[in-house]
């Protein structure tokens, strides 16, 4: 079967693996477009695009039959991004359309299409360009998409009054964007809880999400800085990735359980997992979960269904194919979730787990984050091929792109993955595309492989709160006023949680035996009783 997206031009502009510069991304664009999109009629050149000089300067946005002819505004003010390039990447086509591209579909030619629903925030305007950017807060309109589909954009009156309600909002973006009301009908994030969420005593959502985020980013930064103070030992912050967290918890259950790396502290944070309990593990507390016996940012959660982080990369992997196929055998309607970065795809675990996904018919999904960056070894030095998502199709699994600084597209690809997942009996691969804004952990310092001006430019163009942040202001929901009382109101949270944890009682040494056998055998009773003996003999050293 052809897939719809990818049938009426195939890209072939980018179907090189090379990587090149993101400053050359808009002239690549106009080559990549003037071999793909449909040429105008003489006549409509000359009476809507003016000459034909002016038609190839603006070639850039495809032609559509069923669309409206652009208006003088539209040609004179914003244009949408056709094409997503993090960290320096080929730049890769955009789409508005979600689709899981199914083993028994046709793989995509060239670069696989990454989805997208909201516009990106440009706050720099690129060198050259032919015109400005689309003001931020927009759902993406998919006539600038990269890959052309027929698109119809009827005239939409948008209602006045807009509450602060999500069934009143969801109705009226659905009615403002009709080519986007599907998915903005089953998005989860746009519908209240049935509850009231206990952080936010609040049922809205949407809004949930964005607190979290900034909850989050507060926490990474005060607990990396407590880590240069010398306060705990190690510390590693998922700043730029958050909108693949929250989008992704958003569209889980607690029944699916969660086998993470370590950059996931987000998805914990959703389920439940309080500032107080993140601080007691960083500080090895007696409250800490793990009872001190894991490194800082290892969480585990047996009451949230989230597994505890291991060091190793990729070790996650296999164990969340077992776990996925456990819940086939049991008819339990769950699915396993793995998340791991791009560097995870280097070890023979991963491997492994997808190639027994497959064959097993178990029902997981593998997010990938793929950030741009394996500590300091840049994706165009790791895969000579397209990312990640193209081994899908070698595996026989079901494959999607998206835009991980998209918190509405990462929920809907994740959503219509676990559905998938259930009613095949079938893994999926997402591949993630994001960027990491800060060093890989305290112990790295990307300014050697990686310029200050590339991290910039990334993170003023596409940081996924300001992105958030920007929608929740154009549809006043949220105010620059609300969301610095919120940054305040999260900073001295953490910083309360943080000073209370510090102040506990580390575990005691006696834990170290536990938890290993149910009976304590006789050759670690005689190993507690020397460490004691030691301890005592030597007060001094252990105080």
């Amino acid at each position: 079967m052809r897939i719809p997206i990818l049938s009426i031009h195939p890209i072939k502009v980018l179907r090189t693996p090379r990587h090149f510069s993101s400053k050359s991304a808009s002239r690549a664009s106009k080559n990549r477009s003037l071999s793909s999109a449909r040429p105008l009629p003489q006549e409509e050149v000359e009476s809507d695009w003016g000459t034909i000089h002016d038609y190839k300067q603006r070639a850039m946005i495809p032609y559509h039959p069923a669309r409206l002819a652009p208006s003088i505004q539209e040609r004179t003010s914003a244009a949408q991004e056709m094409t997503l390039s993090y960290a320096g990447t080929v730049p890769i086509p955009i789409t508005s359309n979600l689709q899981l591209i199914q083993p028994e579909d046709d793989t995509p030619r060239g670069i696989w299409p990454v989805y997208r629903l909201m516009v990106s925030t440009h706050r720099r305007r690129p060198q050259n360009a032919l015109r400005t950017l689309e003001q931020d807060g927009e759902i993406r309109d998919p006539a600038y998409d990269g890959i052309n589909q027929p698109v119809l954009r009827p005239d939409v009156t948008t209602p006045d009054d807009v509450e602060d309600n999500l069934d009143q909002f969801r109705a009226f973006l659905a009615h403002a964007h009709p080519y986007q009301s599907d998915e903005i009908q089953k998005s989860g994030l746009l519908r209240a809880s049935k509850y009231p969420y206990v952080d936010t005593n609040s049922n809205n959502t949407l809004l949930r999400a964005h607190r979290q985020i900034v909850r989050l980013r507060q926490m990474d930064d005060i607990l990396l800085n407590a880590q240069r103070q010398g306060r705990i030992s190690f510390y590693l912050t998922c700043r730029g990735e958050e909108a693949i967290l929250m989008g992704a918890a958003s569209a889980l259950e607690v029944g699916d359980p969660v086998f993470a790396q370590y950059r996931e502290q987000g998805v914990l944070m959703w389920r439940g997992f309080t500032l107080e309990q993140f601080t007691n593990q960083c500080f090895s507390n007696i409250l800490d979960l793990g009872k001190g016996r894991q490194m800082p940012i290892h969480y585990g959660s047996r009451a949230l269904n989230y597994h505890t982080v291991s060091s190793p990369l990729g070790t996650q992997l296999p164990h969340a194919v077992g776990a996925a196929y456990r819940l086939k055998l049991a008819g339990e309607p769950n699915v396993a979730v793995c998340f791991f970065g791009d560097g995870s795809t280097s070890t023979p675990d991963f491997h492994s787990a997808l190639n027994f996904a497959a064959t097993l018919n178990a029902p997981a999904i593998f997010l990938c984050r793929n950030n741009g960056y394996a500590i300091s070894t840049p994706t165009s030095d790791q895969f000579a091929g397209d990312g990640v998502i193209s081994r899908a199709p070698g595996y026989g699994m079901a494959g999607v792109r998206v835009d991980g600084n998209d918190i509405f597209a990462v929920h809907a690809a994740v959503r219509e993955a676990k559905q998938y997942a259930l009613s095949k009996n079938a893994p999926v691969l997402i591949e993630a595309m994001t960027y990491r804004q800060g060093h890989h952990s305290t112990s790295d310092d990307s300014s050697q492989y990686r310029s200050v001006d590339e991290v910039l430019t990334t993170t003023e163009n596409h940081d996924p709160l300001n992105r958030l942040e920007a929608f929740l202001k154009k549809h006043d929901l949220l105010s620059e006023e609300d969301v610095e009382v919120m940054r305040k109101q999260e900073r001295n949270d953490v910083v309360k949680a943080m000073e209370q944890a510090e102040r506990r009682p580390p575990v005691p040494m006696r834990e170290l035996f536990t938890d290993v056998y149910h009976d304590m055998p006789l050759h670690l009773q005689r190993q507690q009783a020397q460490l004691e003996a030691h301890v005592k003999k030597y007060p001094e050293k252990y105080a």
